[in-house]
């Protein structure tokens, strides 16, 4: 019982578009005939279990990966596309960080990457770190980190260049409960000054922060729609008997 895709949140432009998107790995089916569209300056969440799909989608997304048919579009141009990536911040599921490097030079090092230096990179590692709690350990080796803390240095490495898109996979993992209420603060602000935000989630009461989202299970996108359309529509209470409802119960 899929919910239409509303016009009526005040977005417009279409930042992120999937259409019948699939993927397989050997004879397995990861995605099957995925659409989706993703509105400029909106926080969009992708819901569901683990092992539904959501990171290879973003993966699809980001240019990481190519689909086996259909296709993804991100601001405009067709994915993958190698001058897209400069506009994109990522935070993988996966920690992407060099342990044996001190957060200040993670830091320093990813943000070379997007051509980041001299008070333009202090000025951003200085907003960066205090965003996720991390001023007072630039100095120490990540691999001397917590996965927390490691999770939140990867939050910070995507927000260096201050992309126009955010796609984050599971960001808060393992983080506290007041740093999470923290960073989703941040999110809603990025997403005021008109950053697109794509964020995974297996979390219910992160899929009610978002503006919109897309039900995934086993591969398929099973409902879109602002949290309380899918919850009228559902005739749930909360987005987990939402969720399970348009899933037709647990498998």
């Amino acid at each position: 019982m899929p919910v239409p895709e509303s016009a009526a949140h005040g977005f417009s432009e279409e930042c992120i578009v999937v259409d019948k998107a699939s993927k397989s790995f050997g004879k397995r089916t990861v995605l099957d005939q995925v659409s989706l569209s993703v509105k400029k300056g909106e926080i969009y969440g992708l819901l569901g279990p683990s092992g539904s799909g959501k990171t290879t989608l973003v993966r699809l997304i980001t240019g990481l990966d190519i689909p086996d048919g259909g296709s993804v579009t991100l601001l405009g141009e067709p994915m993958p596309k190698l001058s897209i990536l400069s506009r994109i911040g990522y935070m993988a599921q996966s920690d992407a960080l060099y342990g044996e490097l001190t957060a200040q030079e993670n830091l320093s090092f990813f943000a070379s990457l997007y051509g980041l230096k001299g008070p333009e990179l202090d000025r951003r590692m200085k907003a960066v770190a205090e965003l996720v709690k991390l001023s007072g350990e630039l100095k120490k080796p990540v691999q001397q980190f917590s996965g927390g803390m490691k999770r939140r240095l990867s939050l910070a490495v995507a927000l260096m260049h201050e992309p126009e898109v955010l796609v984050l996979d599971e960001p808060t993992v393992g983080i506290d409960p007041v740093l999470r209420m923290s960073i989703w603060e941040e999110l809603e602000g990025l997403r005021q000054r008109g950053v697109t935000i794509l964020v995974t989630t297996h979390v219910m009461d992160e899929a009610e922060k978002c503006d919109r989202l897309a039900m995934i299970r086993d591969g398929h996108v099973i409902a879109t729609g602002s949290p309380d359309e899918l919850k009228t529509a559902s005739g749930s209470a909360t987005m987990e008997d939402a969720f399970v409802t348009y899933g037709g119960g647990v498998r």
